[in-house]
Order: structure tokens, then C-alpha cells, then sequence
């Protein structure tokens, strides 16, 4: 059973390559979704998916930006539109 689910980043997230890494890495996840920084200088993620394996794809994310993650919250998932396959980029 799919479900939906937000993640903000806190650390050394932005100007780093953080959202093209996620998106690299949900090409061998299956989840779908969008991430973007936010101006407070922490990046959301929003996916749907299996919940197990949004949370592989989220620590996967974590490992590929290693020492960039000092946090990562859960938050309440927004009502906007997910794409049909793959991570994309949002501004």
C-alpha cells in the first residue's frame, strides 16, 4: 500500500548537489516524488511510495551525502501533485 510523506533536511543541504544526488538515487528506488530547497536553507522531499522502501530511499539519500545531513524531520505531506515515476527537482 502506497503512502505519502515529507522530509525536511536540516544541515549543509543546499549548494551542495543535495537534489540532484536524491534524484540520482530514487532512479534505483522505487519512489516518486519531488524535492526542493526551501529559504530557510533546508531541503524538502515529498514521496510516495512503499513504506519501506521510502525509508531505504531516504537513508540511501543520507548515505550518498555523507556528513551534509545533521537532521532529517518528518512533516506533514502537502496536497500537490507527485510525478507518475522518478524524483524530480521543484523551485
Amino acid at each position: 500500500m502506497e503512502t505519502r510523506r515529507a522530509v525536511i533536511f536540516r544541515g549543509q543541504v543546499q549548494g551542495v548537489g543535495f537534489r540532484w544526488t536524491t534524484c540520482r538515487v530514487a532512479q534505483s528506488h522505487c519512489v516518486r516524488g519531488w524535492v526542493r530547497n526551501e529559504p530557510d536553507g533546508t531541503v524538502r522531499c515529498e514521496l510516495e511510495g512503499d513504506p519501506r522502501q521510502i525509508d531505504v530511499f531516504l537513508d540511501a539519500v543520507e548515505h550518498a551525502m555523507d556528513g551534509h545531513v545533521q537532521e532529517r524531520v518528518e512533516v506533514s505531506a502537502g496536497a500537490g501533485t507527485i510525478p507518475d515515476e522518478g524524483v524530480e527537482v521543484r523551485r
